[in-house]
């Protein structure tokens, strides 16, 4: 469990194939603290741990192909830029909102508007396979980062980006066409469902 508040960005070293399965070696700030089966949020996908070089602050993470057909590690290369998240630790503030780490499904960048002192992001996503919407005011997860939706509509919603957000995640990186990992709000998940099942039941 995540909370969306980014510690900081890892860097891609090293990418190797095994079979369908891809092994990230990433080099991080706080590398020689980490510990192997601990769980970490990549650009808010959820992976394990699977080595650790604690003198070079590196370690690896393995991405089976559903992972990679869902998310937008695909799009990594050696010198990717990416947010990385902890766990939760359950004897502090919890700053953010409840982040599984289970990405639903990717969206794309179509927008970026200067707001003088803040940024404006405008993404669009495949409403048809999405398993909820976004509302004004509601959460979001993008690339890990927990924010709130300024405008929604189905397949589109923006969000704001103030000045510490942009220069402390990959936000800075963003342009028209880049592919980020998003997870909506799971409240919103669990209340489309009940809909959904309620509305059959009528039927």
């Amino acid at each position: 469990m995540f909370t969306g508040i980014i510690e900081t960005t890892a860097r891609v070293v090293k990418i190797e194939k095994e079979n369908t399965n891809y092994h990230f070696t990433l080099e991080v700030p706080f590398g020689d603290e980490l510990a192997i089966d601990q769980s970490m949020a990549h650009d808010g996908c959820c992976l394990t741990v699977v080595k650790v070089d604690k003198e070079k602050k590196q370690y690896v993470v393995t991405a089976m192909d559903e992972t990679m057909l869902k998310t937008n590690l695909g799009t990594w290369q050696v010198g990717t830029e990416v947010n990385v998240e902890r766990s939760m630790r359950m004897d502090g503030r919890f700053d953010g909102h409840i982040v599984q780490g289970h990405v639903d499904q990717t969206a794309t960048c179509t927008k970026v508007v200067d707001d003088n002192g803040s940024w404006r992001f405008y993404f669009s996503y495949d409403a048809k396979n999405a398993p909820s919407i976004t509302v004004p005011k509601g959460s979001i997860s993008i690339n890990g980062v927990s924010l709130t939706v300024v405008d929604s509509e189905p397949g589109m919603f923006s969000v704001a980006i103030i000045p510490y957000t942009y220069k402390v995640t990959n936000f800075h990186n963003f342009k028209p066409g880049t592919v980020v990992n998003i997870e909506f709000d799971v409240f919103g998940k669990y209340v489309q469902r009940l809909l959904e099942q309620y509305m059959a039941a009528q039927k």
